[in-house]
Formats: structure tokens, sequence, C-alpha cells
């Protein structure tokens, strides 16, 4: 049979099921193209509604179901359940049933309601008004009517509604303003702007006239990228195309601002505009304590079915003899006796498994998982992480990592940003082998000694002034900077002095803003981009015009930007020329530097390993001189050339450009190539340096990161020079450290194989020498980016020449910081993954400000966001967010240690007291003829782990300090104490299982023979199976909930409450239990037994003395261990009590209270 018809059908009418291809078309206004162009081929895209939430009224119940049951733990117990039902099992089905019901229902109604407040989110979105152009009229729709293609209307400080392409705005040139705060987090405002052909626009009936199509790339998730073009058809005239990218397209979520209206046309809709893609749930990171507890979790389930078959085994042995078959009082059928011995020995298998089932805690990943949603609040409240100046504090995108900030090993930071200011100063400026320094501008302020400008050599007669001057318009022209002549943020108006407005500039590289101020107290200053043209007030207060015609935009692969500009024909000195003039110059000279109008000029300005291979001329050995020393002193350099263009050469690039703008294809390997053939053949103007001051206590968290036991790594894009400059300051190395370099200026002298085995030898023959541990040796390793591709590079020189990989691990092992310069962001993460992947399997943290920053924030096991002036990119994609370097002292040294103490003790206890609740069952079988006999009432088995012992700990995972954050913050050295999943390690498991091994037989034999052939009770009746199975859970509950009482370090009211409450609440219900005949029950066998336990003294006795024989060994263990070794953690604890409260507490009211300290 053909079903080709019916998948053509359900493609056609489904929508977003089409044939994928990599391009798509837009109609706008949904006009077809005129006769005798391309085929009009309607295409059909998803309408603008957007769905964040996940599930549907029909569909909640069985999705939520089988998302839950995908989970182990929950889906061994719906088995339990299920055999229970099936099978003649010991226990009631309540038993696994009740606490698997409480679970699953607690899960359904949390993500039911967050998901219903998603769908009102999505409602109140796709509802909200929309103006868009139909038939020359604008029409108001609601948001999710809109469709691709669709003219829409947008007015100032309104949002948009979709993805759109900007056709005109209410500006006459064509521009908009708009700010992305949603977005990445910049509420700077950026440019967008209009194609020539259509920025003319002004009315609904002009803009309606329109007939062109779009074609651009399918969506994708980038923000920062977008390739299209659009053709204009006019009359019979061939279509007008034209190349559109990021600068035209805004994006849903951004504002307009600064702009009255502007009409765009759709292109994405819905779920596939470039906001909805980037809300895609990331990849699940699993912390080390998860994997611990999935391999605990699995012992303990080899030891359930352990059990179940020892006592199968022990059963059919028992009963092998026909005198011992079961007891009398057990009747089976006889269809039952018939069955085969292989069923029936099975049966009782599931019999046992059930019985013993209790042993898997099932409440324990509920409490886990409130632990780390509520003591995530934590981070979030800390006073002491918020930011004045940003008005923000710390944030946390996912609550799953909380005990991870406590087991970090590497710490991967970037530079600019993170561990610096980046907040440009600018300091000199090199020009011809001359150095001008001008006193400090820092962002638009100059400083209060800044009165008159400094310069050495200040009075350049000849060329050197029109070389001089040049440079400077360089500056004011090679850039992508603002001028705002005012602006309104959150009713505060910026830009105005003693009333009047003034300007100031605004980028997205504080490097720019730093250099056009640098240049405007150097004589120069930058007006505006007015009309396509660009001004600069020179010296003489005159205004030269330039045209600005292309701007070759920088990248990090590049690392340099580039703009074409033509000057202007008017006035723009006193002479013909831009400073033709002087008579003593050569005739080379002054065709070099002067500027006719009409001339085509190049400007260049990047790092000085782009700039330098592609100069031919100026005077090179000097200003490299001059930058290389800057960079010594850890200031940011940059190098400024120019070539001048004939009107041949200006036309060949412009059509380069213009073929890779107009490629929709590969559009950005061929802009590269594009740019790599225009930008040659450079002559050197000079060199910049700008300081980018260090945040406030970085060295001092670096510093505290290595005595926590922590290896930093710096990885950034800047010059050697100037990052190690940067680390010597940040105190990353110190001036005793010896640095190793794997640089490609060695490797270019010795071969890489020889450097790698020489710095493995230094490393391993001063480790010999000094007989000191790795971590005490003092090693900083310098790498840049060239040399680490050739060491990641799979080797291709044969076996002989060894593993590079391995050899750098190990001497990346010996060092105690390590910095990587020229790094692409590929490399970083590259970086991060090579050392995830290593032997050892260390728990990483990278910390960044820029989207540079995100790959590696992604790759690591924890990735961290600094809340900079780069933009929000890697705060959005990171787990954790946080206003400075310097916060992730205490995250780290006081959150990550608190949060992994609290976890480690809630895993371990739970497994601790499950073993001290089922193991006397698993004693009590050998005393009653294996006949799956329950040694504790239904009641006890469902609500032991649902009640009786489940706040307490919970209580304690959330709110115990064991010891102050002040003594964690002085003391960074107590992190070592936890490092590498101490606390959960197997021979702390061992001990834990064993303790509560031995709690189980203390309670079951020391009841046992304590009440063995004795009468206790007034009339002489004896204790039954439910009054010593009673006695046994009594003195359970007391001795777990004692036991973590004795744990408690950090006693407040509500500590307390919770302990001794869960005790009253226990003997509370016992007694109401036991003392009250309930209608629902068909069977009462605890009535009055609790009630009859408690009136005999002997058990009073016997409850007290087994209590406290239980907790004895502890205690013992605990004392010899602090007298005879104890750990940092426990040497602190006894200096110096923990009287301090967590500010971020949830529990406030705990301050006020009186506290203890064991």
């Amino acid at each position: 049979m053909d079903f080709s018809l019916l998948r053509n059908i359900i493609s056609r009418y489904c929508v977003g099921e089409e044939i994928w291809v990599d391009s798509r078309t837009v109609y706008i206004g949904h006009k077809e193209p005129p006769p005798g162009a391309e085929a009009y081929i309607p295409q059909r895209y998803p309408d603008n509604r957007i769905v964040s939430s996940k599930y549907t009224f029909w569909n909640f119940i069985p999705k939520n179901l089988f998302e839950q049951f995908r989970r182990i733990a929950n889906f061994y117990f719906l088995v339990i359940f299920l055999v229970q039902l099936i099978i003649d099992t010991p226990t009631s089905p309540v038993t696994s049933g009740l606490p698997l019901f409480f679970v699953i229902t607690v899960t359904a109604i949390k993500q039911g309601y967050e998901d219903w407040l998603r769908h009102k989110a999505d409602c109140s979105i796709n509802e909200c008004p929309v103006d868009v152009v139909q038939q020359g009229k604008v029409v108001r729709t609601q948001s999710h009517k809109l469709r691709v293609g669709d003219i829409v209307v947008v007015k100032e400080d309104e949002t948009f509604p979709c993805d759109l392409i900007l056709l005109s705005s209410s500006r006459s040139d064509g521009t908009c303003y708009v700010t992305t705060t949603s977005l990445d987090g910049e509420s700077s405002h950026k440019t967008y702007y209009a194609i020539p052909d259509t920025m003319a626009f002004r009315t609904e009936q002009e803009v309606d006239l329109l007939h062109a199509t779009i074609e651009c790339e399918q969506p994708q998730p980038d923000l920062y990228k977008f390739v299209g073009r659009i053709n204009i058809y006019k009359d019979k005239e061939e279509p007008v195309a034209r190349p559109l990218g990021a600068e035209n397209l805004l994006l849903r979520g951004a504002t307009l601002k600064n702009t009255q209206h502007i009409y765009a046309v759709a292109v994405y809709t819905g779920m596939e505009t470039k906001m909805a893609l980037n809300y895609q749930s990331k990849s699940q990171k699993r912390s080390a304590v998860e994997k611990s507890m999935n391999a605990f979790l699995i012992v303990y389930l080899c030891i359930l079915i352990s059990k179940a078959v020892i006592n199968t085994v022990l059963k059919y042995a028992w009963q092998w003899s026909p005198d011992r078959d079961e007891p009398w009082y057990n009747h089976r059928t006889e269809h039952e006796r018939q069955r085969h011995v292989v069923i029936r020995a099975f049966t009782d298998f599931l019999a046992f498994m059930v019985l013993f089932n209790y042993i898997i805690p099932v409440s324990m990943y509920v409490t886990v998982e409130m632990q780390k949603f509520l003591g995530s609040y934590f981070i979030s409240w800390d006073e002491e992480m918020f930011d004045e100046e940003l008005g923000e504090g710390a944030q946390v995108n996912t609550s799953d990592l909380n005990e991870e900030l406590g087991q970090v090993e590497y710490v991967f930071t970037d530079k600019t940003g993170t561990l610096t200011e980046n907040n440009m100063e600018f300091i000199e400026c090199c020009v011809d082998g001359n150095v001008y320094i001008p006193h400090a501008i820092c962002n638009g302020q100059i400083l209060s000694a800044a009165s008159s400008i400094d310069m050495i050599d200040s009075s350049p007669g000849g060329y050197r002034r029109e070389y001089e001057d040049l440079f400077f318009r360089a500056l004011c022209l090679c850039h992508t900077v603002q001028v705002k002549e005012e602006e309104t943020v959150d009713g505060i108006k910026r830009g105005i002095h003693q009333g009047r407005p003034t300007s100031f500039y605004i980028s997205s590289s504080p490097d720019e803003v730093a250099l056009v101020e640098g240049m405007k107290r150097l004589g120069y200053t930058y007006l505006r981009l007015k009309d396509n043209y660009m001004e600069i007030l020179n010296k003489d207060d005159e205004i030269e015009r330039f045209e600005l015609l292309h701007v070759l935009n920088f990248d990090s692969v590049r690392r340099r930007m580039s703009v074409i500009v033509k000057s202007s024909s008017g006035k723009i000195s006193s002479n013909t020329g831009l400073f033709i003039g002087c008579s003593s110059c050569s005739w080379l000279y002054g065709y070099l530097f002067c500027v006719l109008p009409g001339d085509y000029l190049l400007f260049c300005k990047g790092a000085d390993s782009s700039i330098f291979p592609r100069v031919v001329s100026g005077k090179v050995e000097q200003v490299k001189a001059r930058v290389e020393q800057n960079a010594v002193e850890g200031l940011r350099t940059l190098c400024v050339a120019y070539r001048r263009l004939s009107q041949s050469e200006y036309q060949e690039a412009c059509h380069h450009l213009m073929e890779a703008k107009l490629a929709l294809q590969d559009r950005e390997q061929r802009l590269a190539q594009a740019y790599d053939i225009i930008e040659r053949d450079f002559v050197l103007l000079g060199a910049t340096a700008v300081e980018d001051r260090l945040q406030e206590k970085a060295a001092d968290t670096i510093e505290s990161l290595h005595k926590a036991g922590m290896k930093v790594w710096v990885l950034t894009g800047d010059k050697m020079e100037t990052a190690a400059a940067t680390c010597y300051a940040s105190k990353l190395f110190r001036r005793t450290t010896q640095i190793l370099e794997l640089t490609k200026k060695r490797t270019e002298e010795q071969s890489l194989h020889d450097v790698l085995f020489e710095l493995n030898r230094t490393v391993l023959r001063q480790r010999s020498i000094s007989g000191l541990s790795v971590d005490c040796l003092d090693f900083g390793l310098i790498i840049d980016g060239a040399t680490l591709s050739a060491v990641l590079k799979p080797n291709q020189e044969g076996a002989g020449h060894g593993n590079y990989r391995e050899i750098f691990l190990e001497i990346c092992r010996n060092c105690s910081a390590v910095l990587c310069c020229r790094m692409a962001p590929l490399q970083k993460a590259q970086i991060v993954k090579l050392i995830k992947a290593s032997k050892e399997h260390p728990i990483t943290l990278a910390i960044g400000d820029g989207a540079n920053d995100v790959s590696m924030i992604l790759e690591a096991h924890v990735g961290i966001g600094i809340m900079g002036k780069e933009g929000r990119q890697a705060a959005r994609n990171s787990d954790y967010a946080i206003p400075k370097f310097k916060h992730l002292k205490k995250m780290l040294l006081v959150h990550g240690h608190y949060y992994y103490i609290r976890i480690a003790e809630l895993v371990q206890y739970f497994f601790y007291k499950n073993v001290c609740f089922i193991f006397p069952q698993f004693l009590y079988q050998f005393f009653c003829g294996f006949s799956q006999q329950p040694l504790y009432d239904t009641a006890y088995l469902t609500l032991y782990n649902i009640s009786f012992t489940s706040l307490p700990i919970l209580l304690y995972s959330l709110v115990e300090q064991h010891v102050s954050m002040d003594t964690l913050k002085r003391e960074p050295s107590l992190y070592r104490d936890i490092a590498k999943n101490s606390l959960l390690r197997w021979p702390v498991f061992l001990y834990w299982t064993c303790l509560g091994v031995f709690d189980a037989v203390v309670f079951f034999f020391g009841a046992y023979f304590l009440f063995d052939n004795t009468t206790f009770t007034s009339n002489g009746q004896m204790f039954g199976n439910w009054t010593f199975g009673t006695l046994i859970f009594t003195v359970l509950v007391f001795t777990v909930t004692l036991k973590l009482a004795l744990d408690t370090h950090h006693w407040t009211w509500i500590n307390h409450f919770v302990i001794w409450g869960s005790l009253l609440f226990y003997v509370i219900f016992s007694l109401l239990w036991g003392g009250i005949i309930w209608p629902f029950l068909n069977y009462q066998r605890m009535y009055y037994v609790f009630m009859q336990m408690l009136s005999s003294g002997p058990a009073w006795l016997s409850i007290i003395l087994l209590i406290t024989v239980s907790l004895l060994p502890d205690v013992i263990k605990k004392v010899l261990c602090r007298a005879m070794c104890p750990t940092a953690t426990e040497r602190a604890q006894s200096t110096r009590p923990c009287l301090t409260v967590e500010p971020s507490t949830i529990f406030m009211l705990s301050q006020s209270s009186s506290r203890m300290s064991f």
C-alpha cells in the first residue's frame, strides 16, 4: 500500500512539518513575486505562539507519571507495590504504596504548579496586542496570530513580538536604538539599521507598496549571527539584492528605545525565534554526590537481594524435614502445596524482597531534592554577595550542583572582566616611536590631576605632525562607539551637565570607549555618525567629515577590526588637504601621511600578533619594543595601521565584501577570506596602551583558593606579557614561583617534543630532590594557544615521540598555577575537557564574564558567570552567577563547604537509619521459622521514613554549621578536609553501614535477652510479638534521632522543636493508634500494645539502656579520634565554638535563639 499521499497530507497540514532546506523565503506582506520572477512557493511556518509549558490538561497525568517512573528508585518501588498486590506477601500493599504515592503526589503537585505558572505566563505573552499593517492600514491583533511575512509596527518602549527585519524607522537615517537586557543583560543602547532601499518609508501606505522577498537561513539559536538577503522588485527591472546581517535583525524580547516607531517584517515567529531557541534546556550535569548515591543504592540493592536469597534458602532447608513444615497456624491450601517447588521458592523470594525492601530509602530522593531547592536560596539571600553598584546579588540557575561547590579541585578563570574590572583607563600611545601620555581618563571621567596634557616630545615638527594627526584620526574613526546626547535609564537622565545635555560615549567594548576618550584629551574629538558620515573635531576646532563606507567587524579569530572611509570634499582643514603642509616635508612623507578630499583610507587596529605580520612599512621595531614594555607592566596594547586605497583597489574590496555578504551559505568563511584579502600591506602608525585594573580582593581570593588546595588556571586571549603581569599582581604567580614556558617562541627554537620532555624532567627532578609532595612545589606554567593546538593534535610522528597530552598533563599536575594566553574560546573548552578526562577525574569550575567564556562554562562541572560589562551571556549560560570575582571565595569556602557537609550527612544518615530499621526484621526471621512474619506494625512500616525520621535530617541538611562562617573564611585549608568526596568514600560508607548493623543487633538481641521468659505486667501477662516489635521500634526511633542530635553542632530553637517534636509526635501517634478502636480497620492488632509496654518499669529501663549502648560506640570513636588524630576541622571546632548564624538562612527567627555547640 502506498502511503506517500498520506505523508504529503500530514506534511502539508501539520505545522512545522516540512522538508528541511538550508534557507527560507519570506514574502513581505504575503505578496507574490511579479510574473517572470522566481516561482511562488507558499511555505507553512509556526504561528507566534510561545509555549514554555511542559504539560497540557490531557497529558499531564500520563506524561508526569512516565517521567517520574523513569527514575530507578521510583520504578523499583512500583514493582514492589505490584508484587504485593499480585501475590500473598507478609506486609500490606499500603506499606509500599502509601510512601510511593506520597513521593509521586508531592512531586507531581510541585511540577504541576510550576507548569501552571508557565501556562499563565504564556497566555499573557501570547495575548498581548500587536499592530500589523494590512492593506495600507494599521490593524491591532494578538501576538499569537502573527505570521511570518507580516509587517509589524512597533512603538517606543514596546517589546518586539517576534524576530523582525527592520524596514524603516521614524529617524531620518533609518536607524533605531534597542536594549537587549532580557536577552543578554546588556543595558546599553544598540543601533540597528534599515537597508537604504526601504529606510525612506514613513507611512503605512508606503510600506504596504513594498514588493520584496527575504531569503535567510533557517532558525538557529546564535543571538549574534544572522545571514540573509532581501530582493526588492521595482516595476519590470531585475530585483535589487541587498545583504542582511545581525545589524538588521530585531530579536524578540528586545525593547525599542529613543525611536518613535519602526516598520519591520516578521521572519521568525513563535518557538522558532532566537529567544525561544536559547531557552531550551541545557545538558544535565550530575554531581559527584549523586553518583555516590547511585553507587550506594546499588550496594544496598545487592544486600536486599542477598537477604532475600539467604532467607529463601534457609526456609526450605529448615522445612526439609516433614516435622518442620510450616507452623500449624499457617495453613496452606492444597493448591499451594501441589505447586512446583521452583514456583513456590520464587514466590517466597519475592515475599522476602517485599519484607526487606525498606532498606532502600524511597524518601531519600525527595528529601535530597527539597534540600537542594531550599538550600539554593541561601546563596541568593546572602547579603555579603550583593553588589551595590550593580544592584544585584548572586543568582542560582540550577540547584542540582550545590554540593559540587564544595568539591572543586581546578578553577579555570578568564582574565579581562573576571580578574580585572574591565574598566579601561587610557594610559599612553606610541606614535612613530614617540610616546604621548595624557593624564588619567577613566570611562568618561577626567581624574582630578588632569588639568593639562603632558606629552613626551610634544612638539614634533615636519612630517611627524602629520603622522601623529593621522594616528589620532585612525583611532577616532576605527571603532563602533556610539555618541549619546542624553539617555534616560529608569527615570534618571544621563549626559546632563550643568543643566545642558552633553555627549558621552557608549560601546559594547570598554577598550574602544577608553581610546576615543583618550583621543579627546589629546585634541581629537569624535562627534557623531550622521547620515553615514563620521564627524571629528580636530585640534584647530574644525570639523572634519569622513564617509563611512565599510566596517570590517572585530572577531576573536582575526583579533582586529577595520573601517574603510572616504575623506569629505568639504572644508576639512585650513589647507587644501589634511595637513599637506610644511615645506620641510619630503615629497614621500607628504604623499604618505597627508589626506586629500576623496581619498579612500583603510584604518585597522588590533592585537600586535595580527597587525605586525601585515605591515610593510613603519617603525616596527620601536613600536614593538614599546608594546612589549607595556605588556610587561600589565597594560592592554593595540596596534594601529592604515592603508591608502586607490579607486580600483576600493572597487575590488567592495566586490569581495558584497559577494561575501550576499552569500547565504558559509557567509562567515567568505567574509573572513574577504577580510584577509583586504587587510594587507599596512603602514604601521603606532600603538596604544590601556590599563584594566585588578578587581577588588581578586588577589586575596586566588590566594585563598590556593590555600584551600585548588589549582587555578587563567585562560585568556591576551598576550603573554600582559597576562603574566596580571597573574603576578593577583598572586597567581609569586616572585619565588619558577616559571616554565611552553610557548611558540620556545618551540621554534627547540622541537615541541624536546621542550615537553625537558620541562617534565625539570619538575620531576625538583620533586625528587625536594622530597615534597606535588602540592608543595611552586611551579607555574605559561602556554599559548598555538602550542596548545600542537599538544592536543593527534600525534603524526610515530609512537617514538610518545603521547604529548599525557606529558603535558604530568607537567600541569606538578604546577600550582597555569597561565594559558592567546586562547580562542574553543581552546578554553578543550583545556577544561582535557583536565576533566584525566585519570584523576577532578571536579572543575569555570568562571568568566563574556560570550567567549560560555563554551568553557558549559564544559566544566560547575560553571559560574560574572555579571560583567561584556553582557550577560556568561551569566545566562552558567549554573551560578555572581557580581564580582571576590564573591567566589565565599561561594566555595563557605556555601560549598556547608552544602557538601550537609548533604553528605543526609545521604549517609538515610542509609544508616534504614539499616537500623530493617536489619532487626532480617534477624527476626531466624526466630519465626522464616515465615515472613513482620516485626513491625503496618503503620510503623509506612510512617518511619515519611513522618517519624524525615524532618530532623531535612532541617539538619539546611541549617547545620559544623564550624562558623568566619572560621571557614579565615582558614581556607579546612576545605581540604572535604576534598575528593571524602565524606562519601567507601570506608566512611562502610562505617555508617556497620554502625547501623551494630545498632540493629543491639536493638534486637537486647530486647530478646532482656525479656526472655519473663512476665512484666501486674496480671502476669507476657509481652507478645507486637509488643516486642514495638519496643524495638521505639528504641530505633529514639536512637537514630538522638544520633542526629549528637552530630548537630549548630543549635537553634527550630532544631529543638523539630528533633524533640518528632519524638513527641511518635509517642502521641502510638498512643492514639493503639488507644482508640478505629472503625475503618478490620482488625486492630496494636490495640493497647503501646500503653501496655509503657506500663512496665523494666521496659522503660530497657529503652534507656539500649539507646545508651547503641550510641556509646559512636561517641567513643569521636572522642578518641578528636584526642588522637584530630582533623583541621575538629581542631577549629575545639578552638572556636560555632556562634554565628548564616545570614541567608531560611529560618531567620533562629538568629535570636539560644545556641549550643557540641
